[in-house]
Parts: C-alpha cells; sequence; structure tokens
C-alpha cells in the first residue's frame, strides 16, 4: 500500500439517487416518501428556462418544509455558464439547512468546483450557516472525462462524482440518441472462418461503450476518496435494460445509480446490495482468517481458494456495506 492514501470523504448510502424535477412540487412529497436513499430536486435540465425561478422557489419551501428523514437531500443548481446559477446557490445554500449536497452540471475543469466553493463559503458566511454543503460533480462531457483526475482532488467539499451519459454522448458524438443504453452498432465480428464450406452466419458480440469512460471515473474517484455514481437509464419502462445496465455498473465499483422514475429505485437498490449469500461468505471469510491469526498464519484456504490481508479488506467492505442497509431498512437484507 502506498503510503500516500486518501480516505473516504463522506460515507453515505447511495444505491439509489432518485431525480424530481423542481417545476413539479406535487412530486416531492412521494420523493420523500420512497425507498430512495438520496433524492435530488433538479433545477438543471427538467426546468424549462421560463420555469426556473418559480422552481428554485418550489425547492426552497420543500427542503424547509418537509420531513426527508434520513435520506440524503440534494439540489442539482444550473451550470455556470447560465444565468441561473449564482442565485441558486445564494437561495439554496443560504436559506435551506436541510440542504446536504450541491450538484453541479457539466464540470469540465477543477476551477469550475472551485468557482462554486467560493461562493457557497461566501453565502454560508454571511448567513452564518454552521453545516456546511458538500458538493457533487457531475462529469458529463469530453472535457470533464479528460480533467477527470484533476477533478477528483478539487475543493475540500467534494465527495462524489456522478457520470452523465447524455450529455457525454452529445459532446463526443456518439452515434446514439438513448441515455445509458447501448447501441447495436458496436461490437465485434467473429473472424472468418476460411475453411467453411459456405459463408453462414458469423457471431456479432455486442460491447460496452461506456466501459472506457466509466472505468476511467471510477478508479478516479476511489483513488481520490470519492464516491462514484452512474447515471440514469431513461428507458424506464425496459426493465431488463435498466438490470443489465446496473448490474455493468456495480460491477465496475459504482456505489450506486441515478432514477428518473420511482420504479427504478427497487431494482436499483436490490442490484447495489450485497446478497445474502455475499453477506454469509463475507463473515466465513473473517471467521477464517481470524482463527488463521489465532495461531500464527497469515493466510487460509477457504472452500478450495486462498485467503490473505486482501481477502480481508474486501470482505469487511462488503459487510460495512450491508450493516449500513440494514440500519436504514432492517428488512432490506
Amino acid at each position: 500500500m502506498s503510503l500516500t492514501h486518501h480516505h473516504v470523504r463522506a460515507a453515505r448510502l447511495f444505491r439509489s439517487e432518485l431525480a424530481v424535477p423542481g417545476a413539479q412540487p406535487k412530486l416531492f412529497e412521494k420523493a420523500a416518501r420512497s425507498a430512495a436513499d438520496a433524492v435530488y430536486l433538479d433545477l438543471e435540465d427538467a426546468v424549462a428556462p421560463d420555469d426556473k425561478v418559480t422552481a428554485r422557489a418550489n425547492v426552497v419551501d420543500a427542503l424547509n418544509g418537509i420531513d426527508w428523514g434520513d435520506k440524503t437531500v440534494e439540489v442539482r443548481v444550473n451550470g455556470l455558464d447560465t444565468p441561473f446559477m449564482f442565485r441558486d446557490v445564494i437561495e439554496i445554500v443560504g436559506r435551506c439547512p436541510r440542504l446536504d449536497l450541491l450538484i453541479v452540471p457539466k464540470i469540465g475543469v477543477a476551477a469550475d468546483l472551485y468557482a462554486v466553493e467560493v461562493l457557497m463559503s461566501q453565502v454560508e458566511m454571511e448567513t452564518g450557516r454552521t453545516n456546511p454543503a458538500g458538493l457533487v460533480a457531475l462529469v458529463e462531457s469530453a472535457l470533464g472525462i479528460a480533467n477527470v483526475e484533476a477533478i477528483a482532488q478539487a475543493g475540500s467539499r467534494l465527495e462524489g462524482l456522478t457520470f452523465g451519459s447524455g450529455d457525454f454522448a452529445a459532446s463526443t458524438r456518439m452515434r446514439t440518441t438513448s441515455i445509458g443504453g447501448v447501441s447495436g452498432d458496436y461490437g465485434v465480428l467473429a473472424d472468418r472462418d476460411p475453411d467453411a464450406d459456405t459463408a453462414g452466419a458469423r457471431p456479432f458480440f455486442w460491447g460496452d461503450p461506456w466501459q472506457a469512460v466509466h472505468s476511467r471515473l471510477v478508479v478516479a474517484s476511489r483513488a481520490y476518496g470519492l464516491r462514484p455514481v452512474d447515471g440514469p437509464f431513461a428507458d424506464f419502462k425496459d426493465g431488463a435494460g435498466l438490470l443489465a445496465s446496473a448490474r455493468r455498473a456495480a460491477s465496475l465499483g459504482f456505489e450506486g445509480k441515478m432514477c428518473i422514475h420511482p420504479a427504478q429505485i427497487g431494482p436499483v437498490n436490490e442490484v447495489f446490495s450485497p446478497r445474502p449469500e455475499e453477506v454469509t461468505t463475507a463473515r466465513r471469510i473473517l471467521e477464517a482468517m481470524q482463527a488463521a491469526a489465532s495461531t500464527g498464519r497469515g493466510a487460509v484456504a477457504l472452500d478450495g481458494r486462498m485467503l490473505d490481508i486482501v481477502s480481508i479488506r474486501q470482505a469487511e467492505q462488503l459487510l460495512a456495506r450491508a450493516d449500513a442497509i440494514a440500519r436504514r431498512d432492517p428488512a432490506a437484507l
């Protein structure tokens, strides 16, 4: 292990993150009662320009008037290149003690976060706010991915990086109109068989067009103690597609996933929760390693495979996550 180690900046349960348009206050109470670990009230893309001011007022009222329980509550403000962002920050940070995090969209360089953090600090000093709000960087452009390692090291408020596939696809001119989905054109064709009597059908294997950027964002997040969260899967009627998307993200190390519809919360929570058999195995690993340590051994075999200190770390991480879920929802595991 390197002597340089960045500890997790803020530990939060973040399997599912439900998006709620700020212009639709009728949805706020339902979001507060949902099973989502986090809720973000959106002032950006989900709100038309003529509705921005009204949506901001709706969000201020909701943060101060609704019981959000133990959820993480966030607000996605407008981008730095708009005339709305500075007033979003002033009103939301200055008037809403319940706010946990600001999501800043379309982050391209580390200086973008610095600008927001300075404004937040000024507002907190002026209003006497004693619980500083954190930041999440929404990385959703070619520029943002090109600078993601620098962004991950920016400021003291940053808690996580979230990937936005829709805007990223637009910025790189990917040939897709699907947000979070895959493309039938992205894949490889099996080699031609020169000995075959007929041409036959050569198998085509689909690939994951998001794998490279997903991996880069996860590595940058984990290297600097941040929480990586995947963006939404837009086709909320495609349950199988959602599960596949969530499982790919979870396998790469994402902490959770944005949800654009309440129906997505349950499946996403399940994917990003340890399975019961995984929890059982993790507990057996710790028991086996403790038994080995009592006899002076640093490694031990369990179920036909060798375990060592790395196995302990993996088991401890899984059990810590399972315990956090059990504290929030005892029936979940």
